[in-house]
């Protein structure tokens, strides 16, 4: 009598496999996202260089991938709960990657300008997808496990996006300058495309909103009304048209708000939830996000400027140089949600937006006393102490806002959230034509360069300071103690809320 054994190869070990597949597939992807969003500021010196990019377009560079990802962040969401989140990840991938592939061989500035706009749109179309499929393919008992694995991805994205940027321009790969910082992104990319279409499983909303692409197209071209201008309007010599330009974007933006009234009361379908602004804290926590978006934008180019072209750092030097404030802000964000924000409720934030104010007048004061001499070392201090007001705000913010938002509209406000956060980041960029290079001279001796960029910086953080100084005003509507308030009655998440999650994310490393 001979006794046969079945093999315990079962199918749900295969799809236990299949899932963490799927996981390291859309965190790579997510991954790519995250360091392209700092990568390509180090590198901002050497493009404008060797591609003999105008002030203009190095700001467009910039603030065009911002806008077209804030601009379809929430569309993104809803067309993947729509025709599935797989598709939607992997057609996001696809443009992504052909479009990191037309930024990295750009023949001239223009080029590159729309390359990275197309970027930003692919990235809003890849983006909310990942959070969507992990909600989707883990079971809530895991979820935590798996959240926690991507906040160490975001965490390595901090530090690893400047320093990545930093030895792909520095060591000047097949002669290419700074075009491997995109086409890192092409191996990657048809990796994860491959992979995906294999291992990750297709999934929809149960009830998905219906899209709003009037909304969107109004949004954007009110931005673009109002930012194009800004940004080129120094190098023009302020023409009429600009004025007439940016005043016209209010009319846009009214136009918005009577549209997005109808279309609430027709199909309950907007883009933007007005009802929400009756809610004391959403109003006050949407003004935070955006004003915080425009300090933030100002920062970051302001401060890549000063110490490549200014100090005339290497782009190592400069990226190694950023470190404590990225280490800063991650130490900070954990504390701030596990152990401050339980305790003292809507004082950490207060205090974060305090502390980072003293860390940008510290580097105000190091800056003007040091001048063109300053060392890394001494700029350890304020960006540590920015690092970590920077870390108290961004972490617990979108809770904060959420606490008293109705249950059924936490998914409408938690995407909206995130999208004036990158909207206001995209007028940050526009108005450093305005803080930075309205003071900068149009002709400068090689001499000047260095005392004209140490004041031009100290000018732009003296106008972040005030930003912040307004945030701490605003953040006193926010509720004392905020709640996490995300999930609806059946357990299922909104469809924008993976959005939000996804743009919260991405908050962290600015």
């Amino acid at each position: 009598m001979t006794s046969s054994k079945t093999p315990v190869s079962s199918p749900e070990r295969t799809a236990d496999r299949r899932r963490w597949f799927a996981l390291a597939i859309v965190m790579t992807a997510a991954f790519m996202d995250l360091v392209d969003v700092t990568i390509v500021n180090i590198a901002i010196p050497s493009i404008q260089q060797d591609a003999g990019a105008s002030f203009g377009q190095i700001q467009w560079i910039t603030a065009g991938y911002a806008l077209a990802f804030a601009a379809g962040l929430i569309t993104g969401g809803r067309l993947g709960d729509i025709h599935g989140r797989k598709r939607l990840f992997l057609v996001g991938v696809a443009g992504f990657t052909l479009a990191s592939a037309l930024c990295g061989f750009a023949a001239n500035p223009e080029m590159l300008v729309a390359s990275r706009i197309l970027q930003g749109g692919m990235a809003a179309m890849m983006v909310p997808q990942v959070l969507s499929i992990v909600h989707a393919t883990f079971p809530a008992h895991e979820r935590g496990k798996v959240f926690g694995l991507f906040g160490a991805v975001v965490g390595l994205g901090a530090v690893s996006g400047p320093l990545l940027g930093a030895l792909l321009t520095q060591w000047n790969l097949f002669g290419l300058q700074w075009r491997p910082i995109f086409l890192i992104n092409l191996p990657v990319g048809v990796a994860a495309l491959l992979l995906g279409g294999r291992f990750i499983t297709e999934s929809r909303a149960p009830r998905a909103m219906k899209l709003d692409l009037v909304g969107v197209a109004l949004v954007t071209l009110g931005l673009l009304m109002l930012l194009y201008p800004l940004t080129r309007g120094r190098e023009l010599g302020w023409p009429l048209w600009g004025y007439v330009s940016m005043a016209g974007s209010l009319a846009v933006f009214a136009a918005l708000v009577a549209y997005e009234r109808r279309k609430a009361a027709r199909d309950g379908s907007p883009l933007v939830e007005l009802s929400l602004f009756r809610v004391k804290s959403f109003a006050a926590g949407i003004a935070v996000q955006t004003v915080f978006g425009v300090a933030l934008g100002v920062f970051f180019l302001v401060w890549t400027l000063y110490m490549q072209t200014g100090l005339g750092w290497s782009p190592l030097k400069a990226g190694l140089t950023g470190v404590p404030f990225s280490l800063a802000v991650s130490t900070a964000a954990g504390l701030s949600v596990q152990k401050l924000v339980p305790r003292f409720g809507r004082k950490v934030l207060q205090a974060g937006a305090l502390l980072m104010c003293a860390g940008v007048l510290l580097y105000v004061w190091e800056a003007g006393h040091y001048g063109p001499r300053i060392a890394p070392w001494q700029m350890a201090l304020p960006l540590v102490v920015m690092g970590a007001g920077m870390g108290l705000i961004v972490a617990p913010l979108t809770d904060a806002v959420l606490s008293e938002v109705p249950r059924e509209h936490a998914g409408s406000a938690s995407g909206l959230i995130n999208t004036v956060q990158q909207m206001g980041n995209a007028l940050g960029l526009g108005l450093v034509s305005v803080v930075f290079f309205g003071v900068v001279g149009d002709r400068l001796t090689p001499a000047q360069v260095g005392p004209e960029f140490v004041n031009a910086f100290r000018h732009a953080l003296v106008w972040v300071a005030a930003v912040l100084g307004v945030i701490f005003v605003l953040m006193s509507a926010l509720p004392k103690r905020p709640a996490q308030h995300l999930e609806s009655g059946d357990g299922e998440s909104s469809p924008e809320e993976p959005a939000a999650a996804a743009g919260r994310e991405r908050e962290l490393i600015a």
